[in-house]
C-alpha cells in the first residue's frame, strides 16, 4: 500500500470523532489495578489512548488553527489507519515492558513470563477490531526480540517509551518536508502523554 502524505490541500473539515472520543476517555474514572486482568486492560486502553491522542493531535496541529477534520480521501484514511496500528503496536510493547519492569523492581513481581502472555492476548483481541495481520505478526516478532534483550531492573526508568515516540514520528502521514521540522515537538508530545500514564499507573497499582 502506498503511503499517502498529508499536505494542506488534502483535508476538509467536519467531525473528528475518533480524536474527540479519545480526549473524552481521559476523564473517565480510573479503575484500580489489582491483578493481571486489570493490568492487561490498563495496557490495552492506555496504549490506544496515547496512540490516538498523539497521532490525531499532531494531524490537527499541522492544519493550523482549525479544530475539526473530515477525511474524505480513501487513500489518506487508509494511511492514517496504517499509522495508527503501527504506532499502537509499539506503544503496547513499551507499556507492557514498562509495567512489568516497574512491578519487578517495586513489588518484587516474579511472574515475568506473563509479559508475553498478556501482550499476545491483547493482540489476539485486536483481531476483532481489524488490526492488520501483518502488523500483528511484526509486533509479535519485535516483542520477542526486545524481550530477549530487556533488563527488567532498569527498563522502566531508562527511556522506556522512546520506541513508540519514534514510531509516531515515522508513521504519521505528514509530508516529509513538514515532518522534519516537527521532530522534537512530535517526540516530546508522546513522551509527555506517557508521563501522564506513568503517574496514573503509579497511583492505581495495588499488587
Amino acid at each position: 500500500m502506498a503511503k499517502y502524505k498529508l499536505t494542506w490541500k488534502d483535508l476538509k473539515f467536519d467531525d473528528f470523532k475518533t480524536y474527540l472520543f479519545a480526549m473524552f476517555k481521559a476523564f473517565i474514572p480510573k479503575k484500580k489495578i489489582k491483578n493481571l486482568d486489570d493490568l492487561e486492560q490498563f495496557i490495552q486502553t492506555k496504549s490506544a489512548w496515547v496512540t490516538q491522542v498523539t497521532l490525531y493531535n499532531y494531524l490537527k496541529t499541522r492544519m493550523g488553527t482549525r479544530y475539526v477534520l473530515h477525511f474524505d480521501n480513501d487513500e489518506f484514511m487508509s494511511s492514517v489507519n496504517l499509522a495508527k496500528w503501527n504506532i499502537y503496536s509499539v506503544s503496547l510493547q513499551d507499556l507492557t515492558f514498562y509495567t512489568f519492569s516497574y512491578l519487578k523492581v517495586n513489588f518484587n513481581f516474579q511472574e515475568l513470563e506473563k509479559t508475553k502472555e498478556i501482550f499476545n492476548k491483547i493482540l489476539d483481541d485486536e483481531i476483532s477490531n481489524n488490526m492488520p495481520q501483518d502488523i500483528i505478526e511484526e509486533a509479535r516478532k519485535n516483542f520477542d526480540e526486545r524481550l530477549e534483550k530487556i533488563n527488567w531492573e532498569i527498563y522502566y526508568k531508562d527511556l522506556p517509551f522512546n520506541p513508540s515516540a519514534l514510531s509516531l514520528y515515522k508513521w504519521a502521514p505528514i509530508a516529509e518536508e513538514l515532518k522534519t521540522l516537527d521532530r522534537k515537538i512530535v517526540l516530546n508530545s508522546m513522551i509527555l502523554k506517557w508521563d501522564v500514564i506513568k503517574q496514573e499507573f503509579n497511583d492505581l497499582i495495588q499488587f
